[in-house]
C-alpha cells in the first residue's frame, strides 16, 4: 500500500505526467442505451485538462473501446471520438476490447516503461468502469495515479437486487474506493489545472 502522507499532501505533477484520456466517444450519448448519466460539465473539464496537457507539452494518450454489438460498435458514429478530445495530438493511440487501458494495444505499459513514466492522469468515461479499472492496475503496477473525478462521469446502474444506484453514487464509491485504499490520488480539476500550469 502507497504511503498514506502522499495521498493528503498538496498535488505535485511531474513535468512528464502523461494523460490517459479514456473512451470519451459519441457512442456514449445514447441516453436510450445507457441510462441517466451524472456529472454534466464532464466534457468541458475533460477538454480543459486536454488543452492544458497540450499547452504545457506534456504526453498524452488516447483509448478508445471497441464494444461489438453496442454503441462503441467499431465503423458505427459511436465509435468515434466526442468533438471536444477529436482534434488532439496523442503521443499514443490504444484500443481496447475490456475495461484497463492497460490491456490494449498498443501496450500501455511497455510504452510507459520505455518512457520511464511513472505518474498518469486519468480522465474519460466511465468513472467507475474503465476510469477506475485503469487506475487501480495502474496503482498495483507502482504508477503514481491522479484521479481527477469531476473530468469523467458515469450512468446509473442496477445491482444484484435490481435495485437502481444514481450514477452520482456510483462516483462517490469510486473516489472512496481509490482514495481510502491508495490506488490512486483523487482530486478535483480545478486543482489539477493549478498543478499543471504552476508547474508546467
Amino acid at each position: 500500500m502507497t504511503n498514506t502522507s502522499a495521498f493528503n499532501a498538496p498535488l505535485e505533477l511531474a513535468a512528464d505526467a502523461v494523460l490517459v484520456v479514456i473512451d470519451v466517444q459519441q457512442g456514449f450519448e445514447d441516453h436510450a442505451f445507457w441510462g441517466e448519466r451524472d456529472n454534466p460539465e464532464a466534457e468541458q473539464r475533460i477538454g480543459a485538462v486536454l488543452d492544458a496537457w497540450q499547452a504545457t507539452g506534456r504526453p498524452v494518450v488516447m483509448v478508445q473501446h471497441q464494444g461489438d454489438g453496442s454503441p462503441l460498435t467499431p465503423g458505427t458514429p459511436g465509435y468515434e471520438l466526442k468533438p471536444v478530445v477529436a482534434g488532439a495530438k496523442a503521443d499514443l493511440t490504444i484500443t481496447k476490447t475490456v475495461n484497463s487501458a492497460f490491456y490494449g494495444t498498443p501496450d500501455l505499459h511497455a510504452w510507459l516503461q520505455e518512457r520511464g513514466a511513472t505518474q498518469l492522469v486519468t480522465i474519460g468515461i466511465m468513472t467507475n468502469v474503465c476510469n477506475e479499472t485503469t487506475a487501480r492496475m495502474g496503482g498495483n503496477l507502482g504508477y503514481d495515479v491522479i484521479f481527477p473525478i469531476d473530468a469523467m462521469h458515469t450512468f446509473a446502474m442496477a445491482g444484484p437486487d435490481g435495485v437502481t444506484i444514481p450514477a452520482a453514487d456510483l462516483a462517490r464509491a469510486t473516489a472512496a474506493s481509490l482514495h481510502t485504499m491508495r490506488f490512486a490520488k483523487v482530486v478535483s480539476t480545478e486543482e489539477l489545472l493549478a498543478a499543471a500550469l504552476a508547474q508546467g
